[in-house]
């Protein structure tokens, strides 16, 4: 049986990085991450723009209804500081807000620093789309997409998107037995 073909935006938020002050990190690694764990085909559509809550916004919409992207992933922007906006942009075209993920990200990141109690990440839903925001630096963005892309599949499959799978060895996928598709003969 062929593997859900699967579409997933990442947006880099950053004010230096998208004015090419420095070369972005977060997509690289974002890219990199999921070719080591997902059996699906993945196409993905990429952004870097700069900390800006309406081009957030409105980067966000587009990707989920119009790129029609099952998972999207913010890299950046989570902070305290007065420009870290990208919580306020998600929450604001949220159809559902799943506060679990914020939890989870900032539990797996005190386990690696303690100024993981600044981050302000949020997961929310927008129609058939997962939105998630993810620290800015690679290191960080590898530790916490292993600490919950555990629940990532089947959040998938309950908002109507495709079937993901993971290479063997890499995450542990967790669904309940009733949602288990049946293994391939």
């Amino acid at each position: 049986m062929p593997h859900d073909p699967l579409r997933i935006g990442l947006v880099s938020i950053s004010d230096r990085a998208s004015s090419g002050v420095y070369e972005d990190q977060g997509l690289p690694a974002l890219e990199t991450w999921f070719a080591g764990v997902l059996c699906n085909p993945v196409q993905f559509v990429t952004r870097l723009i700069p900390d800006e809550q309406a081009l957030i916004e409105t980067t966000l919409i587009e990707l989920a209804d119009a790129e029609r992207c099952a998972l999207i992933l913010t890299t950046g922007g989570t902070g305290p500081a007065a420009r870290d906006v990208t919580p306020e942009a998600t929450l604001a075209v949220a159809h559902k807000v799943l506060p679990g993920f914020g939890e989870a990200m900032r539990a797996v990141s005190l386990k690696y620093v303690p100024t993981a109690i600044l981050s302000r990440q949020v997961g929310v839903t927008r129609g058939a789309s997962l939105i998630l925001n993810l620290p800015g630096q690679p290191k960080a963005i590898k530790e916490t997409l292993d600490g919950i892309f555990a629940a990532v599949p089947y959040c998938i499959d309950l908002i109507g998107g495709p079937y993901l799978e993971a290479l063997p060895g890499s995450i542990a996928v967790f669904r309940p037995k009733s949602a288990l598709r049946p293994a391939a003969e």
